[in-house]
């Protein structure tokens, strides 16, 4: 299934569960602004190539729209559409107060120069200018894009809106980007596992977990668990994938992987197949690369007790079914992953207020939200007698309902 069904089919489920009005469901399910641009630059060879750019803002009622730039070959509407969905709800989710969007330009950075990407981002910029903004849509990285990306667009919207640092976040630190960015979805994540496991009596410590994903999520959230005394004992990137039932040394992991571009070659580990890597004997599962990547051909013979779903819409709703019916405690992305954007929200008021917070300041209000999260989520698997993904969509959407009903959506 993809990302727009499945994302649409748990939206729908909240909704009956809330007892939402059939037209406000409808409402609340069609984007607010579906954009599509042509963008043309120069090469560096001279010849001329053209790109599309897409940017969809799904929702505005509760605050400006808040969402990722994804530089990739396979950017489509339907996911962007997906994405955007589901940024609705995760700011809904984490009580920040952002909408959702989401936008890519489909295009593989990787055969693109330095100057050919500057170019590309710039064009991008003067596009879709006047459809962003500090107060409107406030975009950050994704796949494919990073701080530099977000310098080029700050630096291109200023030039028709005058200086404006909060119009993008994800910065770098000298342009007003928030310390502790860089690490915060992997902390987030962390904050999350922790609060699911203290609800079992459990906790990090001596746990064993598998890591789908060694990018900077999946490494982030490696070295905090590592430090925090659990054992990872599999990780795996785009190069392969690697185990030790013992614990792999992740701190001479991070340091390999700065000089070498391979894990599979890693000392103290053995190569393993990536595809047997999320059926790895583990206590926790974290998934922090692809979406779809646990479907109903490989449910059955996940071995985890708990899946902390750091990556977007890793698992079908098809092999939600099979999971929930072993047992498996599945921790929803909108609310485990929203570890970036609630850092995002903390860059952007730091921008408006022209002050800038210590990294144990934005660490501290990071744990203080995701905990809060947590509870309010708990709350509404209580209320409504349901599993924490549901639980997470129908806080989600009920917030997002009840912010266009108290603005007048039907006058």
């Amino acid at each position: 299934m993809n990302a727009l069904a499945a994302t649409n089919r748990n939206f729908r489920h909240a909704a009956r569960i809330l007892g939402l009005d059939s037209k406000l469901e409808k409402s609340l399910l069609i984007p607010f602004r579906e954009i599509k641009v042509e963008c043309t630059i120069p090469k560096d060879d001279g010849t001329l190539v053209s790109y599309v750019g897409f940017r969809i803002q799904h929702d505005n009622a509760r605050g400006p729209m808040k969402g990722g730039i994804r530089y990739h070959p396979e950017v489509d509407p339907d996911e962007v559409n997906a994405l955007a969905q589901l940024m609705t709800w995760k700011t809904a989710v984490a009580n920040i107060p952002y909408g959702g969007a989401k936008g890519g330009i489909g295009c593989n950075p990787r055969d693109l120069s330095m100057s050919e990407l500057e170019r590309l981002t710039r064009v991008f910029t003067q596009r879709i200018h006047d459809l962003i903004g500090i107060h409107r849509d406030v975009p950050a990285p994704d796949m494919g894009t990073n701080a530099q990306t977000m310098a080029w667009i700050l630096d291109e919207y200023s030039k028709f809106h005058g200086h404006s640092p909060a119009v993008v976040t994800g910065k770098p630190i000298d342009l007003g980007g928030s310390l502790g960015r860089e690490s915060a979805t992997g902390l987030g994540v962390v904050f999350a596992t922790e609060s699911v496991l203290a609800e079992y009596g459990k906790s990090i410590s001596g746990m064993k977990f598998v890591i789908q994903g060694f990018g900077n999520v999946g490494s982030w959230a490696a070295k905090l668990i590592h430090d925090r005394g659990g054992k990872v004992v599999a990780v795996s990137d785009i190069t392969g994938a690697i185990k030790n039932p013992d614990g792999i040394d992740i701190p001479a992991l991070l340091r390999y992987k700065e000089s070498n571009t391979s894990l599979k070659e890693f000392q103290g580990t053995d190569a393993m197949d990536p595809n047997d890597l999320l059926v790895h004997e583990c206590d926790v599962l974290i998934p922090c690369a692809l979406g779809g990547v646990i479907n109903k051909e490989n449910a059955a013979d996940v071995k985890a007790k708990f899946i902390i779903e750091a990556a977007n819409h890793p698992t079908d709703p098809e092999a939600d079914e099979i999971l929930s019916n072993k047992g498996v405690v599945i921790l929803p992305d909108i609310y485990a992953n929203a570890g970036g954007v609630t850092v995002s929200y903390f860059e952007w008021v730091q921008n408006i207020q022209g002050f800038m917070w210590e990294e144990e300041k934005v660490n501290c209000e990071l744990k203080r939200y995701m905990h809060k999260a947590f509870l309010d989520i708990k709350a509404m698997c209580q209320i409504h007698n349901c599993n924490l993904r549901m639980g997470a969509f129908t806080l989600g959407v009920n917030r997002v309902a009840r912010a266009t009903i108290l603005r007048g959506w039907e006058a």
